[in-house]
């Protein structure tokens, strides 16, 4: 199948624009999915779990008359287990350990200090009570999404973990819910959508209120997720998948091809690129691509993504391509070099780093450990993987004793004037020792 996939070089005189156009995205709302996902998180918001059963029966074309047929507890999610083939509960339990032992080293400790007078300051870290997870349903249910967002949950020492997923025509798809099995989750509520994560950040009478909701979804969740910040926390509002992959040349063509593959299958907007310092292996991997992807059983969604996002992008040193790597700023880069590891450092955009030739990013999105929650769109300019620090928040902790807060009242007393705050300096000023 031929492939009319973007080709440009470094040398172009337009490189900056078409490196800009390649990389645009459109927000991830739009005037109509605003106005309808308003209107369903305001009606689960007043109504509960009478406007949950009714909004799943019409979207998720479901005959469900009562909440509490929209709940599997822990002991259903057990049966489920013993549904699936033992190789893939095996391959969940092993993948859940890997993350499990990856993110206990994001543990951070609380601590404190005390300065020579008795003060004491230091930083209380404690888990969050309760978190939602969003996990889709349908054509696009992924078992590894389980593991990546549930296990640093618990790994924080989040007290109950509350998982949603729309289960279409009332399938279930047991795999998943063995993954919530194998991970710890305490429940699964079988709705999704927007109405899904109202329910999670208000609460319904089935549904408990949240404090974080975490998790992918499509437009519409995405939309829900923004709009009910600061009702609960969110981990990030998500874009179409992504994988920008560096060579030099000496890779096997048909791997790339592969891994530009593994993105593109994802769904029509997910975006693979190609950097290469040599212009004949970007021409090696694009004919390995025509040749590979009549092979590929996602076939047609690989074809639009590539020929609507992808690129294959000729660069004239490596300096280049870290510097373009910079500026795309991917969710997945792999360098795949002869020596990464002296190039590395020079990444300072992105959201996790396959390093070498024998790393592809699907390693990573399974059992690798790290987590596969990752910035997209850009966004690794200024943002990071889920992680245990996702699910814990931090207290500051002071205590003065009677001289230390007789010398800080001594900053604090002119600054809370030069601010016009007399009642703030009094009240330092009230605890000075000649003040006593």
């Amino acid at each position: 199948m031929q492939l009319n996939i973007r080709q440009f070089s470094s040398k172009d005189a337009n490189f900056r624009k078409d490196l800009e156009q390649l990389l645009s995205w459109e927000s991830v709302s739009d005037t109509r999915v605003q106005k309808s996902v308003e209107e369903i998180v305001s009606r689960v918001r007043l109504e509960g779990d009478a406007a949950l059963i009714e909004l799943t029966n019409k979207f998720d074309r479901r005959s469900v008359s009562s909440a509490a047929e929209l709940v599997i507890e822990a002991d259903e999610l057990a049966k489920a287990a013993e549904r699936v083939d033992s190789k893939i509960v095996d391959a969940l339990k092993q993948a859940a350990e890997r993350v499990k032992s990856y993110h206990e080293r994001q543990v951070q400790p609380s601590w404190q200090y005390e300065e020579a007078d008795g003060t004491i300051l230091g930083q209380q870290i404690t888990p969050l009570d309760r978190v939602g997870v969003y996990v889709p349903g349908g054509k696009a249910a992924y078992p590894s999404s389980v593991l990546m967002n549930v296990m640093p949950a618990k790994v924080a020492g989040v007290g109950e973990i509350v998982m949603v997923v729309p289960t279409p025509d009332s399938e279930v798809n047991d795999i998943v819910l063995t993954a919530a099995h194998v991970a710890g989750v305490d429940r699964v509520i079988t709705v999704g959508g927007a109405q899904a994560v109202a329910a999670l950040a208000y609460g319904t009478e089935t549904v408990p209120k949240v404090d974080k909701i975490v998790g992918p979804g499509n437009i519409y969740v995405a939309t829900a997720k923004r709009m009910v910040f600061g009702a609960v926390g969110i981990d990030m509002i998500a874009g179409p998948s992504e994988i920008l992959v560096v060579s030099d040349g000496e890779s096997n063509p048909d791997w790339i091809a592969m891994d530009l593959f593994s993105q593109a299958e994802h769904d029509e907007d997910a975006q693979s690129i190609l950097i290469s310092t040599d212009a004949a292996f970007i021409e090696k991997v694009k004919a390995s691509m025509e040749r590979q992807i009549d092979d590929m059983s996602r076939q047609e969604i690989i074809k639009t993504s590539l020929e609507g996002r992808g690129a294959l992008i000729h660069v004239e040193s490596m300096e280049e391509a870290v510097e373009v790597a910079n500026i795309v700023a991917a969710e997945h880069l792999e360098l795949s070099i002869a020596n990464p590891e002296e190039w590395v450092d020079k990444i300072r955009h992105a959201g996790a780093i396959f390093m070498g030739r024998y790393t592809p990013e699907a390693l990573g999105d399974y059992c690798a450990g790290p987590n596969h929650v990752l910035p997209t769109s850009g966004t690794a300019r200024f943002s990071s993987p889920l992680g245990v620090y996702d699910f814990q928040k931090r207290s500051s902790i002071i205590f003065c004793s009677h001289e230390g807060a007789s010398e800080m009242a001594k900053i604090a007393s002119p600054l809370a004037r030069g601010e016009s705050l007399e009642a703030h300096a009094l009240s330092a000023e009230f605890r000075m020792i000649d003040k006593a």
